[in-house]
């Protein structure tokens, strides 16, 4: 099992990683061009696009956080077994919730 979670969060930290630089090239760019959050908003709306791209972004940061907190939390409590990997799955379906409701906010 934690060869596995190594692995999960090893390949989410992959994907993350081009995805945060184009979020972040893609907002200076924005700025820099002088657009407005409404202006940006207008153009984001019903894109498919953008929908995955973000959706990507969500559920990798989902898979990422919650191993990388459980990891933190072993490490520095007396919590383990299987009420922190339940913790640790709560938490991951909290950050999926909120991040594709900003995701549906935006497209």
């Amino acid at each position: 099992m934690e060869l596995r979670l190594f692995a999960a969060q090893r390949i989410s930290a992959m994907i993350m990683a081009p995805l945060v630089l184009i979020h972040l090239v893609t907002i200076l760019v924005a700025v820099r061009g002088g657009l407005s959050a409404d202006e940006i908003l207008a153009r984001t709306e019903g894109s498919v696009l953008w929908g995955g791209f973000y959706g990507l972004f969500v559920v990798a940061a989902a898979v990422h956080a919650a191993i990388g907190l459980r990891g933190i939390v072993r490490e520095w409590t007396p919590w383990h077994g299987r009420g922190l990997d339940v913790a640790a799955l709560g938490f991951a379906a909290l950050v999926l919730i909120l991040g594709f409701r900003a995701v549906a906010a935006v497209v």
